[in-house]
């Protein structure tokens, strides 16, 4: 963003926001990319052989429960998330990407 506001000549003191600045220089935010980048790894875990590592980690299921309290998010819990904002079925993924 401190590149953007540089190239705009824009300082932060001009009040102006970040969105109004991606926009005029056509660049996504952030977390839209690493959304996207999540739907398309995602995509070819989904599209990958059965003997792969990338396939059996995914469906691997470790014994235990979960810790109480606020444990940590999985990446799985972060790509539903993602999925049920979008609205669509997460087989629908590579359709996203």
């Amino acid at each position: 963003m401190k590149m953007l506001r540089w190239m705009a000549r824009v300082m932060r003191l001009d009040r102006n926001c970040n969105q109004d600045i991606r926009n005029r220089f056509g660049v996504a935010s952030m977390s839209d990319k690493l959304n996207e980048s999540r739907h398309r790894w995602y995509s070819l875990v989904l599209h990958a052989e059965e003997g792969t590592v990338h396939k059996v980690c995914l469906e691997l299921d470790v014994s235990g429960k979960r810790p109480k309290g606020s444990s940590k998010q999985r990446w799985l819990d972060t790509l539903h998330a993602d999925v049920e904002l979008a609205g669509i079925h997460p087989n629908q993924t590579h359709d996203m990407a």
